[in-house]
């Protein structure tokens, strides 16, 4: 028998220990996690009779912080006593909406909580999850609004989503996008090509901007008939929608050229490079603005594999954010409303 080489050896202790720290790290912040919920409800139980909306004194939360803190040190302020008052009354189904979450540290937990719809924490809840969002990055898609925006470009509904139903671009298409990472002006001046050179050089951030699923494929890539070569500013391959998708950017207003552009592009690529497995290939205009009424009667409206989203160059105020949300989300129900009356 061979021996082992050192350096593997020493990277397999090395990995070993990681490991094992790694699982006594989650165990632990799972139980902390736990805890803080339990503290939570005991608190209510004792200063509310179980009575959400009661009105309760700080007299005995003080007296527990004190007592806590020094027995058990830092964490115990009354302030973190109060989350973890909110923490239980957030979730009062004895946890089960966000133990399925049990990496996610009581910082993921505390930024959650305080969003005011339970369709948009389980969204986050999932998302932090299965993305491994730290912290930082948690706290810019909820300062963004991620839910609300992917929430944007869908037809609105009031029956209950099948669970079962295969997913849509829809569900990974965001209006606005937000792109502050890329440090350019907010008049923007710059050309499709810094822009997109910004974008490369911030891939990371851009593709967890973008979402999950997304994986960089190319930029300028070459498209070419007998006669003639075109060029994709930035083309991306989706793994959940199995999928190509060619993004053009415009560092301008949407303009019907635009569209037919594009329309274009995604034919070709999906005669020229589509393979047998995907399905069929998308494409997503990024603009600083468009025109709702030409999007209304262009070949975008109703259309399966052409889409058009504006994008931000600067982090809006959450109030600005919000106006745009309810603004697009006024327009596509208006949308709506006309084809339905056109039936």
């Amino acid at each position: 028998m061979k021996p082992v080489p050192a350096s593997s050896f020493f990277t397999d202790v090395r990995s070993i220990l990681a490991s094992a720290r790694q699982q006594a790290y989650t165990a632990v912040n799972a139980a902390m996690v736990q805890a803080y919920w339990q503290i939570g409800q005991r608190i209510v139980e004792e200063e509310q009779g179980g009575q959400a909306k009661a009105v309760y004194g700080e007299g005995l939360l003080r007296e527990l912080s004190k007592s806590l803190s020094v027995e058990f040190g830092k964490g115990f302020s009354l302030a973190n006593l109060k989350n973890f008052r909110q923490f239980y009354l957030t979730y009062p189904d004895g946890g089960k909406s966000y133990t399925l979450c049990s990496q996610l540290s009581w910082s993921h937990h505390r930024l959650i909580m305080r969003e005011d719809s339970p369709t948009a924490r389980a969204y986050y809840l999932k998302e932090a999850s299965s993305q491994n969002w730290s912290v930082r990055q948690l706290t810019r898609q909820l300062q963004t609004r991620t839910y609300q925006r992917l929430l944007s470009t869908q037809q609105p509904t009031t029956e209950a989503v099948d669970p079962e139903r295969k997913q849509d671009i829809r569900d990974f298409i965001k209006d606005p996008y937000i792109l502050e990472f890329l440090q350019l002006p907010e008049d923007l001046n710059a050309t499709e090509a810094e822009v997109e050179s910004a974008i490369i050089s911030q891939l990371q951030r851009f593709l967890l901007e973008m979402g999950h699923g997304f994986s960089f494929v190319a930029r300028q890539m070459r498209l070419s008939t007998e006669t003639s070569h075109f060029y994709l500013d930035l083309v991306f391959y989706h793994y959940l929608l199995k999928c190509f998708i060619v993004i053009d950017l415009k560092t301008r207003k949407l303009v019907h050229q635009d569209i037919g552009q594009m329309d274009m592009y995604v034919r070709m690529f999906d005669d020229l490079k589509r393979g047998p497995d995907d399905n069929p290939t998308l494409g997503l205009i990024l603009c600083t603005d468009k025109d709702e009424t030409m999007v209304q009667y262009s070949v975008l409206k109703g259309s399966e594999q052409l889409f058009a989203s504006k994008y931000r160059t600067c982090l809006p105020t959450e109030a600005e954010l919000v106006a745009e949300l309810q603004r697009e989300r006024r327009l596509v129900e208006h949308q709506l409303q006309k084809g339905e009356s056109a039936e």
